[in-house]
């Protein structure tokens, strides 16, 4: 039955050539778009490389002090000494590493001056995030307990201030008025990776900012300012996906347990959040609420919006070639053909045609990405069509083909015997 359908659709698709080319041009360009974002979203949110253990992984980026009654309010990321003291002290996480984010600063060579953001982390740092080093070695954590003046380069950063020089480990790099000497050389990472992108990275102790600017706890009486809240952030890498919530809840648990209220401040907030919460509680949520039911349907509505206005184009395009096969559609009716027999006909039809124009947009969004990536637009975001995104584009496929034939295929199942019989 289905290959009959399939012989029905290739031959009413060959009778208006015209009618059929504007409806694969607005569907194979509806779903190109959608799946080259569909890539960039599954290229931000999907583990990729450094970052190849984002599934069980949660990342402390944000913190805020808040008091209700007067309605104060203090954000910033959070401080090394609550993450040292406490975050480092859980027994869920299989590690954790403390970093910053990226500063930039200038440097000078031969003449030029270059813009370099630099990052200060933990050794930790080196095992959390699976870095692909091209030359050398990482710094441990005895060379960032000694304040060793050492630091890891990117290839980029490699090429911009060294040259061509095939080999600068043991060569010196000069970043505001200090040496370091370089030891490592990792490949490129793209920018929208905030929690791991660098051009250098360097042991967070030889930092000129007094990064444990409260000392011990316990020693002095300290705001709760400086206590919980600073320039670090920090990543917790559970033993298997599984653990992610347990750890998640610990978290949760000794944050509690640690925040003592006074007249300033009577509510801290620090989330522990995968990269998509962390994404979705910017956009629609807050410190109370991750936002992601917000982001998801926010999504989800996007989408069905932009499928909305080419799905119409192709809704009257059906009607048209359904008035035109009135005589057919009469004759089969009074041959025994049932009204649902004929909606499912047109329907398969509706689908083979997206899938003939998903195939083109397929092809469309492989040309589009392979150009994208070569552009250099967003650098070292290199987009991919896997299975994630094959699966995404044969989705909307389905959806959009059901969108555009539902109606003209009820229009159809209404059509009176007699009158489609005189029509012809």
């Amino acid at each position: 039955m289905l290959r009959n359908y399939y012989k029905i659709a290739i031959a009413v698709l060959k009778r208006r050539k015209f009618f059929t080319f504007i409806s694969l041009f607005g569907i194979s360009l509806t779903l190109t778009v959608l799946m080259v974002t569909t890539a960039f979203m599954d290229k931000m949110f999907s583990p990729a490389y450094p970052d190849v253990k984002r599934d069980r992984s949660l990342f402390i980026t944000n913190g805020s002090l808040t008091n209700t009654k007067e309605g104060w309010y203090n954000g910033s990321s959070v401080s090394f000494d609550f993450l040292y003291h406490y975050v480092t002290k859980l027994k869920t996480p299989e590690k954790v590493s403390i970093f910053t984010f990226s500063s930039s600063t200038n440097a000078y060579v031969n003449n030029r001056k270059l813009s370099i953001e630099y990052k200060f982390t933990d050794g930790a740092f080196w095992e959390v995030a699976e870095f692909k080093f091209l030359e050398g070695r990482p710094y441990t954590e005895p060379a960032v307990e000694r304040a060793d003046r050492v630091a890891v380069i990117t290839a980029r950063t490699r090429k911009r201030y060294f040259g061509d020089d095939a080999a600068v480990a043991g060569k010196y790099i000069e970043l505001d008025n200090v040496n370091y000497r370089v030891i490592g050389v990792v490949a490129d990472l793209p920018r929208s990776n905030r929690n791991y992108y660098s051009d250098v990275y360097l042991p967070y102790t030889v930092s000129k900012i007094d990064y444990r600017r409260v000392g011990q706890p316990g020693i002095n009486k300290i705001s709760l300012v400086d206590r919980y809240l600073g320039g670090f952030g920090a990543v917790m890498v559970a033993r298997s996906e599984s653990e992610v919530p347990k750890m998640r809840q610990e978290f949760k648990q000794m944050l509690a347990r640690s925040f003592k209220p006074d007249t300033e401040y009577d509510k801290l907030y620090i989330h522990a959040d995968t990269p998509f919460e962390e994404f979705s509680r910017n956009i629609f949520g807050n410190d109370e609420s991750t936002g992601l039911a917000a982001t998801i349907g926010a999504g989800i509505l996007v989408v069905l919006l932009f499928l909305l206005l080419p799905a119409i184009n192709l809704v009257n395009v059906n009607i048209t070639r359904i008035m035109e096969r009135s005589s057919e559609i009469g004759v089969r009716k009074a041959f025994g053909a049932s009204s649902k027999t004929l909606v499912y006909q047109f329907l398969v039809e509706n689908v083979i045609l997206t899938l003939i124009g998903g195939l083109i947009g397929l092809v469309l969004s492989a040309i589009s990405i392979y150009f994208f990536n070569q552009s250099s637009l967003l650098p070292d975001l290199d987009l991919a069509l896997n299975w994630t995104v094959l699966g995404a584009g044969l989705l909307l496929c389905l959806l959009f083909g059901l969108l555009s034939g539902v109606y003209p295929a009820w229009r159809m199942s209404r059509f009176n015997v007699v009158h489609a019989l005189k029509s012809q």
